[in-house]
């Protein structure tokens, strides 16, 4: 048999073992396309405002950070709301609310105004329909596959810049920047009535726990003692060392990709004189490698030690910071090699921080688990995106910021390699005891 057979028989093979589950994974890679790029579109649009409206790229730098600070106030409660009455209401309400705020920021005419629209309604409808919300709602659906249902999921975040923001940079130069929000608006309406049709009501149900803790006690015994108050949760939550490691490496992760590349590669390229259009195109190759690399990491984490992998994806991300330094010195064509090896390694550590999640922490809280890592993902985001932003009117470079984005990446790496590899571990959220 050939390996080409192989691979088709092996994907046969997993849709049809879990038809439903991937069907959910389908719904969750158009609703990712859709707002991943919406939230994504300010770097391309930013040039224009400068000129249109007057504002400093420090201003819009902070109307991004206030959205980042929504997005980081809303995920954990949506979170939780997706623990109770699952993943069609949540994305629902999320597509609407985005794509009035999207309509809403194509009319924008002052200050005030676009941190209504964008920051603080795109910032709720962002955070309602998030990776987060489609990790968890995918690692639900299987036990088997997990970590690659969840990254090809996850991947249509990166499917949009490809197949959507070249679109839009083209609209943008032919017509203005207006008609582009309201043409990611206009996407967001028609994702409504899929949602409705594929997706089941009702809370989503999670696989039956199969392991067995250290102590012999039974995961499905403990799942039961997970507390049923929000704050109750929280507390266990914030007392697993597991869930703290993963808490500071994914805040990090935010700093370095939300706050850093999504915000400012775009304004990064056309700083170092690259046109507009072709600066898109190369976030799109960004995103083709992106989403290939996430699709991968979730077949390995599957498969081999999950926190070394998860450290090599962020010291390598780090170290591709390098090469956005020597751009400007050397060729701007450094540009295609950095948007390749970033891509590789920028959403891949979603499959791996989620198949950790499930393992380590359980599967009846992993909305809420998943929502709190997005909070403080967001957050990091915020400060990177503002960080950007002043120290480019400063300076009027992003060298600085590059060179801090190595130097917490390492720190990232640092800190997974602290988790132990059990895929046997409890599937609650209970303290973990320090060792004697």
């Amino acid at each position: 048999m050939s390996s080409g057979q192989a691979s088709g028989n092996f994907l046969l093979t997993t849709l049809r073992a879990n038809p439903y589950g991937w069907r959910v994974v389908f719904v969750m890679f158009l609703a990712m396309s859709m707002v991943s790029v919406s939230r994504a579109s300010i770097g391309l649009v930013m040039p224009a405002l400068e000129q249109d409206m007057g504002w400093s790229r420090g201003f819009i730098s902070t109307v991004v950070a206030w959205a980042l600070i929504s997005i980081a106030i809303v995920s954990p409660l949506v979170g939780n709301l997706l623990d109770r009455f699952g993943a069609r209401r949540i994305l629902l309400c999320g597509l609407l609310v985005t794509a009035g705020a999207l309509a809403l920021t194509s009319q924008v005419d002052s200050v005030w105004q676009i941190l209504l629209a964008y920051s603080v309604l795109g910032g709720i409808g962002f955070g309602i329909v998030s990776k987060n919300i489609a990790s968890a709602t995918v690692a639900r659906q299987f036990d088997a596959n997990r970590g690659l249902a969840v990254g090809v999921a996850n991947a249509g975040a990166t499917a949009g810049h490809i197949a959507i923001l070249p679109v839009m940079a083209m609209i943008l130069t032919a017509f203005g920047w207006r008609y582009g929000y309201l043409f990611l608006a206009g996407i967001c309406v028609a994702l409504l009535p899929v949602v409705w049709l594929l997706l089941k009501p009702g809370p989503d149900p999670s696989p039956a726990p199969r392991h067995a803790t250290a102590a012999g006690r039974p995961a499905a015994l403990m799942e039961e003692e997970v507390p049923g108050t929000l704050t109750g949760r929280l507390k266990l939550l914030f007392r697993n060392r597991t869930f703290l490691a993963l808490l500071g490496s994914y805040t990090i992760c935010g700093f370095t990709a939300t706050g850093m590349i999504d915000t400012h590669f775009l304004p990064y390229a056309v700083a170092c004189g690259i046109p507009l259009v072709t600066g898109a195109t190369a976030y799109g190759v960004l995103a083709t490698f992106n989403m290939g690399g996430m699709a991968l990491s979730g077949y390995l984490s599957d498969r081999i030690n999950r926190p070394r992998l998860l450290a090599v994806i962020y010291i390598m991300r780090g170290l591709s910071y390098i090469i956005l330094l020597l751009v400007p010195v050397y060729d701007v064509n450094l540009i295609w090699v950095f948007a390749v090896v970033f891509g590789i390694f920028d959403y891949s550590t979603i499959p791996v921080t989620t198949s950790l999640v499930a393992s380590h922490i359980g599967l009846r809280t992993i909305g809420l688990s998943l929502g709190v890592l997005a909070m403080f993902h967001a957050a990091g985001g915020a400060l990177g995106a503002f960080l950007g932003g002043v120290l480019y009117d400063m300076f009027a470079k992003y060298d600085f910021v590059w060179v801090a984005a190595i130097s917490v990446a390492m720190i990232a790496g640092i800190l997974v390699l602290t988790i132990r590899e059990d895929r046997d571990a409890p599937a609650s959220p209970l303290p973990q005891p320090l060792a004697a």
